[in-house]
This record gives C-alpha cells, structure tokens and sequence, in this order.
C-alpha cells in the first residue's frame, strides 16, 4: 500500500483533469465514483496514514492523480456540514419534521437509540441521529418521541451534561436505567403504534420494549426505512476506508485455522451458518483492520460462516482492495451488503439452523430468518472467546505495545511534574495536558490512533467517571489537588488502556488515605491466585476490600477485556458484580479500583493483566495475573504505614521493572524523573 505524501495542488482543478488522469492510472472509475468514495472517506476518521484512502481509487497512484485526489478531498472537505454541530440544542424545527413523517408513515411514535447497526460502543457520523435530532452528545441514550411527547434517557454520566445539550420544553429527562425507555412507554403510548428500526435493536432489547408496549395495549412495529433518516437531507454516507492486513506475525494464527475452527463449531451444533455482526469479531476471523470508526480500528461489515467452511464478507467492495482480495483465504468472497437478505433466505429455505449472537445481532436478522421460514438458534458469537483469549504472538505483541506506550506515558508525566511546580511559567489545564499526552504518544513507533477519548479530569472533574473535558468544563490545574489521566493508544501489536492518578501540590492526608485504599486493591487483584473456572464476581471483591474497610467504594466494576489492536472494551470477560464468565489462559482484563470524591477530586489506577497459567506448586489448577502496563504510579500519594509489607514489595518490584524496561526508552530528562518515581518506598515518598 502506497502512502507516499507529495505536494497537493492548493486549488482542485476540475472534473476534467480529474478524468483524465483516472483514464490514465487505468482507474475504472468515473468522477462521480471518486467523489462517492472521498465523501465516504470524509465520514471517517482521519487515518493515520492520510493517503491510504487513495488505494480504493487505484492501487498505485502517480503523483499527478495522487495530488489532484488530495486537493478534491480538500475542497469537499471545505463544503461538508452534516448539521450534527447545529448544536447544541438541536434546532427544534428537526423534532417536528420527525412527527410529520411518522405521521405520513401511520405511526405515532419512534424510538431512536445512540447505536448502528454493530451495536458498538462508537457510531459512524451516519447513525449519531440522537445527536443530530436533540444535541446530545453523550456516547449513550435514547430517546422516544411520541405525538404529544418525547422523552430521553441518560445514564448517571450525563445527568448534567443533558441538560445543557437538550431543549428542555421538548424533552423529559429519564435515567436510563432507573426509569427506562420501556417503563416510559408502558406508562404514556397507549393504545398507538410505536415504529423501530429493526437494525438498531437487539432482541433482548426488544423483547422489553414488546412487553412494555403490549402492556399499553400499542403496537410495535418494524420499520423500512429510518424515518429519522428521510429527513435529515446532509446525513453523511457510511464510513469509508481502506481495509488493511492484520499479518501473521501480529494475528499469531491464519484466518484459514480460525474458520475451520468456527465451522467445526457449526456442524458440532448442527447449525448451519452463523452471522458475524460485531465488526471486531469479523476483523478478528479475517485478520483484517479499518478505519470506518473512530479508535477502534474494524471495518464495518457482517460475515456469515457457514458449516462447510465457506464465509462470505458483506460489506462496501470498494474497501476490500486488491492487497486485501489477495491477502483472503480462496473460501472467503465479498458481497454488498444488500445480498445478505438472499444469502439468509438461500440457507433458510433449505432448513437450515442460522445462529445469531443473542446479545448483539440485530433483530432484522431474526426477522428476516423467520420470515425466510428458516430456524433462528439464538448463542454467542462463535468468535468471542477464541478472540478473547490471545494466543501468544497477541500476547508477545501487547507486551511490546505497552511497553513502548509506557516510555510516551512516563515522559508525560515527567513533563506535568516539572510544569506543575512551584516558579513554573507553564499554564496546565486538562485539555492542553490531554494534548501534551497525545504528542507524546504520536512519537510512538507504530502508533495508529487513542483507543479511546482520553479522560483528563482535575479536581472535581476527576470525579466524573467518564468525563470528558470540553472549553465549557476545562479546569486549570492548581495545586491542592488530584488529576486523572485515562488514556491508551492503537498500535499494530496491541491495545493499551492505563489510568494515573497524580498530585497537583502537596496532598493531604485524605487523599492519600483514599489513594493508598485504591492502590492496595490494585495489588491485591494484581497478586491474586485462584482456581481455573473463578469468574469475574470473585475477583472483583478482591480490589475492593481494602476501600470496604475504610467504608468507600466505587461504582463501576474493576475490569473489563481488552483486544488485539482491536476494541479497548472486549467480552465476554470481566472483573466485575456481573462478571459470570470464568476467566481463561489468554485473557487480557484490565485491574483498575477507583474511588471518587464528589465535586472534589477522583482516583484510578489502572493496568492491564493476563491471564496465565500458575505453574506454582497447588493441589488444583490455578490461575493468575501478570501485569503488562508499565509506568509509575505517583509515590507522593501512598501511606505507607497503611501498606502491609507483602504490597510494599509488590510496588516496589513493580517499580523496579518499569525502570529496567523503559530506561533505554526515555531521553535523559525523563530518566533522572524516573529514577526518582521508582524508588523504592522505603527511601520516603
């Protein structure tokens, strides 16, 4: 793939230029096809590789046509409005030309949820139609609006934020979890039709929905078409970008294996295809990336395995290059996405089981196979849990990955510690560290994008979970108090996801109380041993004891999964009071308590962990966890007359490791700051 940079002409010189040199390159394309793809590209994130794109126009362009691709980009780029940033609030007139066309449509309400069609955590520009129609800009909620009312739902993240995002006088304000969307509806829809869009919907969602609305005597009712979509004249097309390999090395076994083992799985089943609807689990199958969303690096797309081996990708063709087609095993073929309906209905109409992932697939998927007269078999993704136990090049590589983020963190927060003192003349505030972080992460060998959007929270602002700094909330750091950095980064060879808490100043005994309570609970799961077959509830007790015996918790749970250059939130594995799935030899989790002082101040600490096999002498098979993160964790807020002695030298091996490992990484600034972070504890904090 050529991603070779060159001068771009400052002005785009016309269609017909354009065409001349696509005639030229032997393109095959016309100049509505290219302007097609660039506004495809446009509703992506910007890629690490700003050129890469090209390679869907054609696959080695000159630099003329690369140049001439460049400066249309640019000058559509110039005119692109999608009306998402109109504002917020969203202009009111959107909400009424919504009940007009579901007026036009026969139905008296609809129900628009913060999702697309893979049911992920990040949505294309295409699907955030709960931004574009209230303003909301929360990374979840819904809303349902109704004739003569309407009402969205946030979770306890966005209490404060809704209300400065969201027209008031049109929307009640509903906990999405205390009061939600389905006790809503039983109470206020009566006897009336209420449209979904059956691609945005799982069938566990549903079924509460479909309860609720029979409960009101109403009617649920599928629709064709997003009616949100009919009137929102600048939605942005889907994402567009390039496919790009996963290779051996970093994928560690062959797409050919995977899928014979998922097609084993299918005929043991007696099933006899399965749907892939969660585009990491598709790019897992492959050993393919993209870039349609933002810090999750998959293509967005569905894949159906049947039991003899053959997978067919439905997706854009235009993102499946030639470097890709060639890369494919010869049992794999690519289709639009238009062609899954005859594909379903083909394995259907032969009687054949289809098995949907019953947590995330979409219930047009179930509608369809039904309709079809096939037998839908509601399971798991027959990709999870192989993907989420790493085999040991992922693992190799994640170790690499986080120790060479751990060198850009460590020279972070060498920098805020030399900025924050006494006598400096640099001004801190959380958007300008978070950008300072960002800089040091883009020096990163291998470096592709965040993982997530970086949590740069000070003072009370740390104590919002999911915070997410903004000019309106931006605070500038002073001393007295705490700031939470929760970062990570997308690398070809892993995915990290570190949380630091720092002392701004001096702190005080409070803070390092609570702190101290935090970091014994990290230690504590950090060093844990338990039987093959404990699952996530057990463990997650373990990082809570020490702040239940100073009477404190935290409400989120204290680990999630973590991908393979893939999602930083992965399943089926978790540390948490829901964590049923017993933890396997592979599985990487993250080990991160928290404690959170409203309107004060908050604390995490978070590594990643792997789960391995715990040679040790046992009666039993044991299990255990082998931290992967490496970068210090601020002495200056540890009481250490409240550690025992077995948690002061864990901490101080850990900070021995760090040392080791990042000194040949760090510039001899950072070095001196780093030598003195990981002393031991017994040389004072």
């Amino acid at each position: 793939m050529t991603t070779t940079t060159t001068s771009s002409p400052s002005v785009y010189s016309g269609d017909a230029i354009l065409a001349q040199l696509l005639a030229g390159a032997r393109a095959a394309k016309s100049v509505a096809d290219v302007r097609s793809i660039v506004a495809g590209v446009l509703a992506a994130p910007e890629s690490y590789a700003p050129q890469a794109w090209i390679t869907m126009v054609v696959e080695n362009a000159d630099d003329a046509l690369r140049a001439e691709l460049t400066a249309l980009k640019g000058s559509m780029a110039q005119g692109m409005n999608d009306g998402r940033d109109a504002g917020p609030p969203a202009p009111a007139w959107r909400l009424k030309a919504l009940r007009r066309e579901l007026d036009a449509r026969g139905l008296d309400g609809f129900i628009i949820p913060r999702a697309d069609e893979h049911q992920g955590e990040s949505v294309p520009s295409r699907a955030d139609r709960l931004l574009w129609l209230t303003g909301f800009a929360g990374s979840a909620g819904v809303a349902v609006v109704l004739a003569d009312k309407a009402a969205i739902f946030i979770d306890g993240r966005y209490t404060l934020q809704v209300e400065s995002e969201v027209r008031t006088q049109d929307y009640e304000r509903r906990h999405l979890i205390d009061d939600p969307p389905s006790d809503w509806v039983a109470a206020n829809l009566g006897k009336r039709k209420l449209g979904y869009d059956p691609w945005l919907h799982t069938v566990p969602g549903l079924k509460r929905m479909q309860d609720a609305v029979a409960k009101a005597g109403g009617e649920l009712v599928p629709v064709q078409g997003n009616p949100v979509d009919a009137i929102w004249s600048n939605q942005p097309p889907a994402p567009l970008s390039p496919m790009r390999l996963q290779t051996l090395d970093h994928a560690g076994r062959a797409s050919a294996d995977k899928i014979a083992d998922v097609a084993a799985d299918l005929t043991q089943s007696g099933e006899a295809a399965a749907i892939i609807s969660e585009p990491s689990s598709v790019a897992w199958l492959l050993n393919i990336r993209g870039g349609d969303i933002p810090d999750t690096p998959v293509s967005l797309g569905f894949a159906m395995v049947e039991a003899s081996g053959a997978v067919t990708l439905f997706t854009d063709p235009r993102k499946v290059t030639a470097g890709v087609h060639a890369w494919l095993p010869q049992n794999v073929t690519v289709q639009k996405r238009e062609a899954m309906a005859a594909a379903i209905d083909a394995i259907s109409a032969e009687g054949g089981k289809i098995r949907l992932d019953s947590g995330s697939t979409p219930t047009w998927f179930l509608n369809r196979v039904e309709q079809a007269g096939g037998a839908p078999s509601l399971g798991d993704d027959p990709c999870m849990m192989a993907k989420a136990c790493k085999n040991e090049a992922e693992i190799a590589g994640t170790r690499a990955a986080h120790i060479r983020d751990g060198a850009a963190l460590t020279t972070f927060l060498a920098w805020l510690d030399h900025a924050t003192r006494p006598g400096s003349n640099i001004e801190v505030d959380e958007l300008s560290a978070a950008a300072k972080l960002a800089e040091c992460r883009s020096k990163v060998e291998g470096y592709r994008s965040g993982s997530f959007e970086t949590i740069s929270g000070f003072g009370p602002n740390g104590a919002v979970v999911h915070y997410r700094a903004s000019e309106r909330t931006n605070r500038r750091f002073e001393a007295g108090s705490l700031y939470l950095v929760d970062s990570g980064g997308q690398y070809p060879d892993g995915t990290t996801d570190v949380t630091r808490t720092i002392a701004i100043g001096e702190p005080d005994d409070d803070q390092k109380k609570h702190f101290t309570a935090v970091l014994r609970g990290h230690i504590a799961l950090a060093m844990a041993r338990f039987p093959k077959g404990t699952n996530g509830i057990a463990l997650d007790a373990m990082a809570r004891g020490p702040l239940w015996q100073i009477g404190a918790d935290f409400d989120h749970g204290t680990g999630h999964g973590v991908g393979s250059h893939l999602g930083v939130h992965e399943g089926p594995q978790r540390i948490s009071k829901a964590g049923t799935v017993p933890l396997q030899p592979g599985m990487i989790v993250s080990n991160e308590p928290g404690y959170y002082r409203t309107d004060a101040w908050g604390i995490r600490i978070e590594n990643l962990v792997v789960v391995e096999e715990d040679d040790r002498h046992s009666e039993r098979p044991m299990l255990r966890l082998s931290t992967i993160t490496k970068a210090p964790i601020d002495r200056h807020l540890i009481s250490v007359e409240d550690m025992t002695s077995a948690e002061i030298t864990w901490l101080d091996a850990y900070h021995a490791e760090v040392r080791e490992i990042l000194t040949p990484l760090v510039d001899a600034e950072t070095l001196t700051w780093l030598e003195d972070a990981t002393r031991p504890l017994g040389e004072g904090v």
